[in-house]
């Protein structure tokens, strides 16, 4: 079985979370530049006197597919790294993932991975 993990943090931990899957072993990510509202609800700012909102805040999503057996691992990893404790650390998602075919060698399944 094959899982999906979708972490959108905080850009500011990028950094820390993509070096401690690397450590832990984790050989594949995507990673996405992102703007996205959620109980943060962005944030006033001053531009030349004006006021303005920024509801709209720059984040990093992360999407990995591993075997469902290392999830639990990798989730604990990217929450221990990408948590400050303050509203807009970010989320994590996880689906199921029926398959993946590596388009290079035609292989399937986790073998893919």
């Amino acid at each position: 079985m094959m899982t999906k993990i979708t972490a959108i943090i905080r850009s500011s931990r990028f950094e820390a979370v993509k070096e401690s899957l690397g450590r832990h072993g984790l050989k594949g990510l995507t990673v996405t530049q992102v703007t996205g509202a959620g109980l943060q609800q962005g944030k006033t700012a001053h531009y030349r006197g004006n006021k303005y909102e920024v509801n709209l805040l720059p984040k990093v999503k992360i999407e990995i597919v591993a075997d469902s057996d290392v999830v639990d691992e990798l989730v604990s990893i990217i929450t221990e790294e990408a948590r400050t404790g303050e509203i807009g650390d970010g989320k994590i998602f996880i689906s199921s993932v029926d398959d993946v075919i590596r388009i290079r060698t035609g292989e399937r399944g986790v073998n893919a991975l």
